[in-house]
């Protein structure tokens, strides 16, 4: 999520699930998860995308698949935030 206020420099964060709402003047996000986008750690990312593919292929627990599933979608999408923040700059 990309948030640019008038007279001030945009500020990129990672959000993880969640709801948006809308209003003429105001945006409010509630979300699951959410972390400064310069503040993730690419190798903490890597390292939780790596348990998390080992994890749905070692996994017989349909609960277990599904969960290491989610993880694995929000390491990629971590990764993909620091990968975007890096072609800003």
């Amino acid at each position: 999520m990309r948030v640019q206020t008038e007279g001030r420099e945009e500020q990129s964060f990672y959000v993880g699930g969640g709801a948006l709402e809308i209003q003429p003047h105001q945006v409010t996000v509630l979300a699951d998860t959410a972390a400064r986008a310069h503040d993730l750690d690419e190798a903490a990312a890597l390292a939780a995308k790596s348990r998390a593919e080992d994890a749905v292929r070692t996994r017989g627990d349909k609960l277990e698949i599904a969960e290491a599933q989610a993880e694995l979608a929000r390491a990629v999408a971590q990764l993909r935030a620091i990968e975007r923040i890096r072609k800003k700059r």
